[in-house]
């Protein structure tokens, strides 16, 4: 819902749409403040890379739980129902459940994928070209591996190859 204020007083309008996230509020979700660079810091010194190990493993973590939550609906759900179209409902929501899980494990490995990437100093610089990510780009994507610009390149190369 998004509100609207007039003359003083606020309304909530139902069927707005709502926009997705900005990286400030995906952060605050998970208690982490925007990194706020000091006046001639190095690029990626080593409050940065704590900053990007904090938010990493805080986005492990809560990942790993929700996988600990959607065992626990698999199983509160495994009695089969008689009707046949509840049971293709059913299995249906097993099947999204589990393609969901499978994205989160595969994003659970480029997360330590990344933190290795801080243990080893290359964390924030493009594999492609070697530039540097840039702070807001990894604040909003920290898994990324790809400057803007290579990404981009990616995207339509890719987007080429199918057609």
């Amino acid at each position: 819902m998004s509100t609207e204020t007039k003359g003083g007083t606020t309304k909530k309008r139902a069927n707005a749409k709502v926009s997705s996230p900005t990286t400030t509020q995906t952060l605050l979700s998970y208690g982490v403040k925007p990194y706020e660079p000091k006046k001639g810091e190095e690029y990626m010194s080593k409050e940065q890379l704590e900053h990007f190990r904090k938010l990493l493993n805080i986005w492990k973590k809560a990942l790993l739980e929700g996988g600990d939550e959607t065992i626990h609906d698999l199983k509160s759900l495994a009695e089969v129902p008689a009707d046949v179209s509840d049971q293709a409902t059913l299995e249906e929501t097993f099947a999204l459940r589990l393609r969901a899980r499978d994205r989160e494990h595969k994003l659970i490995n480029k997360i330590d994928e990344s933190i290795k990437l801080i243990d080893n100093g290359e964390y924030g610089y493009c594999e492609e070209c070697g530039i540097e990510i840039g702070i807001r780009r990894l604040e909003a994507r920290p898994t990324a591996t790809l400057c803007i610009d290579c990404k981009t390149l990616a995207e339509v190369r890719e987007k080429q190859g199918r057609q």
